[in-house]
């Protein structure tokens, strides 16, 4: 024992002499500014592919670089998570050499994304090799599970390092990637040569390799959505199974009509193509992150066959389209920044996110992926659970947007109380307000459409990023209709209280009421998530096996001692279901028993009476007084 461990110490030791740091190499010390100059030479990227049905992608990669201490960055914040995300707790075996030799590389101590090369004099290039072990599952956007048996989903800021101290913009890469056999892909980079299995990309800037994803497949299906078209867009689907790649005649003519209205609604596009990159397993995180020639969308794999998946996610791939104007295009000027190492500000994504969201709900029903009713419901399921954030109380909407990087990754239940990335569905709602308000005040002359072709229908065809601030949008809605647009936002934005203050479906012409009856937006949900939200009766959102995910904070559930990641076990007595537990509600409706619930916390069961009484409450539209200008908003621009 003494021996071995002698043995072991003096090799470790051999090592560390072999590989040390050299002392010119200053950890944990101020990173260099970024210069907007280009790059010396062009970078090389190799992606192995072949393995990723095993979750292995191989990396190869070359830099160029000049004698003594340089620093290579791996992406941080990635464009559209909006926080420090970038995965690489999942890159591992990084080797790095130059002239065949091994050199030495050590992380920096203050940040993790930073690591420290000493380059020996005479050496003009480094090779880096290294594997990015895609997730098997959890997680969220790339650092989520990304292949399957028979896909994969390639983000390339999971495979790329690049050297500190210029814009990205500024340094240029050439990527090649091989795919297993017989493997089909689709991107938005241009492809300069193919050979068998391997493809090799145009040189393409660093900022545009990471806004530029692959999906590769071995069932694939690429459809035109834009045929006789100047400007070519593309549906690519990539899934577990053939069946599962194939559109109906409506289907294709829905995704067509979104390109149709999309481009009306703006007026202008930025972008030389188009690619909608979709993958549909149920094996894979589902999410989609925007890219400003194609988009990342990722859903379950039954999007296609089943109408009800079809309906409630259809919302999907317009969302991250019109990303394409309103994130890519303009971008909020606190989210624009020259690497991927400076903090993004969030403060503004009340627009970026929460205007798209606006957006994408209209433009799926004026293309027809939705009716004018279901667009209704989807709103009703909004303000349903929107009325019912007791967090409002003491967090606003701005906050939620500030804290974006919490906001995302927040988790461990009450929702309802915490807030999440709530500038989502409440920024629908808000702009909604905004475009209720601009017709009417107007007399119908003019829209939020207005707005749109004027904030983001300029310079046809460039996709150079154009930043916004607060003033700038505040201004744009004043050349749209004049009116107090910063006292608007702001009263909506920073209100804390106990209701919800935007009033778009009042000035619509709408108003929301309360039955026992689901929409079949509501069933749907609860289908597709396999769970029910009772957010607005009994006070609680619980799976079909019974686990709660989150109770209203002061609600009847949460009196009775109900709080997230307990489990009902039985409801009044009998095998707890989703549909057990909805019957006793309706049971105990005008009465005074109480519903019995057998809880399980842990390893321990407790009986807990809940004493609601008001029954099943599910959000809907009716429409009200006034001109119906929701049914104005959701017609097709002709």
């Amino acid at each position: 024992m003494i021996v071995s461990t002698l043995r072991h110490r003096l090799l470790s030791a051999a090592v560390v002499a072999a590989l040390a740091v050299p002392t010119g190499v200053a950890l944990a010390d101020e990173l260099p500014a970024a210069a907007d100059t280009p790059y010396s030479g062009n970078l090389t990227l190799n992606v192995d592919l072949t393995q990723a049905p095993q979750r292995i992608f191989h990396v190869k990669e070359t830099i160029p670089v000049t004698a003594g201490a340089n620093i290579l960055y791996y992406p941080k914040w990635i464009p559209g998570e909006h926080s420090p995300s970038g995965p690489i707790q999942n890159v591992a075996g990084v080797v790095i050499t130059a002239g065949g030799k091994q050199i030495p590389w050590r992380r920096d101590l203050k940040e993790m994304y930073a690591l420290h090369v000493d380059v020996p004099q005479g050496v003009s290039s480094i090779d880096l090799s290294f594997e990015f072990l895609s997730p098997g599952g959890g997680g969220s956007f790339g650092a989520s599970a990304s292949s399957t048996p028979s896909l994969v989903d390639l983000e390339l800021n999971q495979v790329a390092f690049y050297p500190a101290g210029h814009f990205t913009r500024q340094i240029t890469i050439e990527p090649t990637v091989t795919l297993p056999a017989g493997w089909k892909f689709a991107t938005a980079m241009e492809t300069a040569s193919q050979s068998g299995d391997t493809t090799k990309f145009k040189p393409i800037t660093f900022n545009n390799l990471v806004d530029s994803p692959i999906i590769a497949g071995k069932y694939f299906n690429r459809v035109d959505l834009a045929p006789g078209a100047k400007t070519p867009v593309h549906l690519n689907v990539v899934g577990d199974s053939a069946e599962d790649v194939k559109l109906t005649d409506k289907q294709l003519a829905d995704q067509r009509a979104v390109v149709v209205q999309t481009n009306k609604l703006f007026g202008a596009h930025h972008y030389e193509h188009y690619d909608f990159l979709l993958t549909l397993s149920d094996h894979t995180g589902h999410f989609g992150l925007e890219h400003h020639q194609s988009s990342d969308d990722r859903l379950p794999a039954e999007f296609f066959t089943d109408p009800q998946m079809n309906k409630l996610a259809g919302s999907l791939m317009p969302h991250e389209y019109v990303h394409s104007w309103n994130g890519k295009f303009r971008r909020p000027a606190d989210l624009w920044t020259p690497t991927f190492m400076e903090p993004m500000q969030d403060d503004l994504l009340w627009v970026y996110e929460g205007l798209t969201d606006y957006w994408c709900g209209v433009l799926t029903a004026r293309s027809g992926i939705w009716t004018p009713a279901q667009y209704r419901d989807s709103i009703a399921e909004i303000v349903g659970t929107m009325s019912h954030r007791t967090g409002r109380a003491w967090r606003s909407l701005q906050d939620t947007a500030d804290a974006a990087p919490l906001t995302y990754y927040g988790g461990g239940g009450w929702a309802n109380y915490r807030r999440g990335t709530d500038f989502y569905p409440e920024g629908q709602l808000l702009w909604l307000d905004v475009d209720t308000k601009i017709r009417d005040l107007s007399k119908g002359k003019h829209s939020l459409d207005d707005f749109a072709k004027a904030f983001y229908g300029i310079e046809n065809g460039s996709y150079v990023t154009k930043t916004y601030t607060f003033e700038d949008v505040v201004s744009t809605l004043n050349g749209v209709q004049a009116y107090d647009w910063a006292k608007f936002l702001r009263d909506r934005l920073d209100y804390v209280g106990d209701t919800l203050p935007e009033k778009g479906i009042e000035g619509g012409g709408w108003k929301v009421v309360y039955n026992d009856q689901p929409s079949e937006f509501d069933k749907g949900a609860e289908k597709i998530r396999h769970g029910v939200n009772l957010s607005a009766s009994l006070g609680i959102a619980i799976s079909g096996k019974g686990d709660i995910s989150d109770v209203q904070w002061g609600s009847a559930a949460s009196k009775a001692g109900l709080v997230p990641g307990l489990t009902v076990v039985a409801v009044n007595g009998k095998d707890y279901s989703a549909d057990a537990l909805k019957d006793a509600i309706k049971t105990a409706k005008g009465g005074s028993a109480p519903i019995e619930l057998l809880v399980k916390n842990v390893d321990e069961f407790s009986t807990v009476k809940v004493d609601y009484h008001g029954g099943l409450q599910y959000a809907h539209l009716e429409r009200s007084t006034g001109k119906d200008l929701i049914s104005d908003i959701t017609a097709p621009v002709k």
